[in-house]
């Protein structure tokens, strides 16, 4: 079994009030002036990385451009008067955080280093906390964004707006770099996902597997954009590297309409040393995935979409666990889109539910291809 001990369970009245002291404030019910005058409460990372209990997975997560994410929505978004929304959910959010946070909610444990910096910083490091993720925590060169969602409910569209997050310099690339590799554990998994922050350069994923090299860690990364072209053109090749269909088509510079592309593109980067895995995401068709010996498909689950944020993070979430469970990668697929369906039926940024992965599991058999 993937899962092996029940999540904690969360109390839905302390959840809510929970909401609405944080959404208090991120609407200025709090002094920062007043915050930022006790100094920051986060700290350089420890040097060397903590044993991993005994019986876990070794898993690090990394996050560079965290986000407190505030979720809520409105009978319908119009330009101009005041749109009274619902009460808003917050919770971290970005990239590795959304990993580790639903390796959690599968009853798994990793350990997410994340750089954060000023008051949302400070409130992101007590959400993690809370519960039970453990934290590596690196100075960010500034403070911790805010990025927010609004869902339709007439229309059931939603609308997703982020922050750029504070601007990094070439000495924070070089400490953060060393940080890391002090904290990945020993033949773990380190797993790169989420944007970067400005000014962080475009082969960031190519000099962490560099920097990784002596710690004999996989890194499995999920990128998009010019860091992921960076990557792919690099000499440098991790373990796996996930796609979703979009980002596979603008690295293709064609369309890939069916899944017979997507297998062939997947193959095609495997060949020539993008990673040793390509996974790549075909929304409610489901996930395709390719090494130098299998080519494998999953097919999503059959489910009613509420949101759609966080499916990719859940879907790497339940693979690395599965697969730094010893599970194959076919297992690990079926888990990985198992996880991506039960995500989407969570409203705002819920993530999957460990009871929704083991209910979707079966309708995501993996086929041979």
């Amino acid at each position: 079994m993937l899962v092996r001990r029940p999540s904690l369970p969360h109390s839905d009245v302390s959840e809510k009030a929970d909401a609405a002291r944080n959404a208090k404030f991120l609407l200025g019910g709090r002094n920062q002036a007043s915050l930022a005058s006790k100094g920051s409460l986060l700290s350089e990372i420890r040097t060397k990385a903590p044993p991993v209990p005994a019986g876990k997975p070794a898993i690090l997560t990394v996050t560079l451009n965290p986000a407190l994410d505030l979720a809520t929505s409105v009978e319908k978004v119009v330009p101009g008067p005041k749109l009274r929304c619902s009460e808003p959910m917050t919770d971290p959010g970005g990239g590795g955080i959304n990993v580790s946070r639903a390796i959690h909610n599968l009853g798994g444990y990793s350990r997410a280093f994340v750089a954060l910096g000023g008051p949302l910083g400070e409130m992101l490091a007590t959400m993690l906390a809370k519960v039970g993720i453990e934290t590596a925590q690196f100075d960010a060169p500034g403070d911790t964004r805010l990025s927010f969602a609004v869902t339709e409910t007439r229309s059931g569209g939603q609308y997703r707006f982020m922050l750029p997050g504070p601007v990094w310099s070439a000495p924070d690339v070089t400490r953060v770099l060393a940080a890391i590799a002090a904290a990945v554990p020993h033949s773990g998994f380190v797993v790169l996902s989420g944007s970067q922050p400005p000014g962080v350069p475009e082969d960031f994923a190519a000099r962490l597997s560099r920097a990784l090299a002596t710690t004999r860690a996989r890194l499995v990364v999920d990128t998009s954009g010019a860091p992921l072209r960076a990557l792919v053109a690099s000499a440098v090749r991790p373990y796996l590297l996930r796609l979703d269909g979009l980002e596979a088509e603008y690295l293709a510079g064609r369309l890939l309409p069916d899944r017979a592309a997507s297998l062939d593109f997947a193959a095609e980067l495997v060949g020539r040393g993008a990673a040793e895995v390509v996974v790549l995401a075909r929304g409610v068709e489901g996930s395709v995935l390719v090494s130098h010996d299998q080519r494998l498909f999953s097919p999503a689950a059959k489910v009613t979409v509420v949101s759609k944020i966080g499916a990719g993070d859940s879907f790497m979430a339940a693979l690395v666990l599965a697969l730094a469970r010893g599970e194959g990668l076919a297992a690990a697929m079926q888990w990985g889109t198992a996880a991506a369906s039960a995500a989407v039926t969570s409203r705002g940024t819920g993530l999957c539910r460990r009871a929704d992965v083991e209910r979707l599991l079966e309708e995501c058999r993996v086929t041979g291809h």
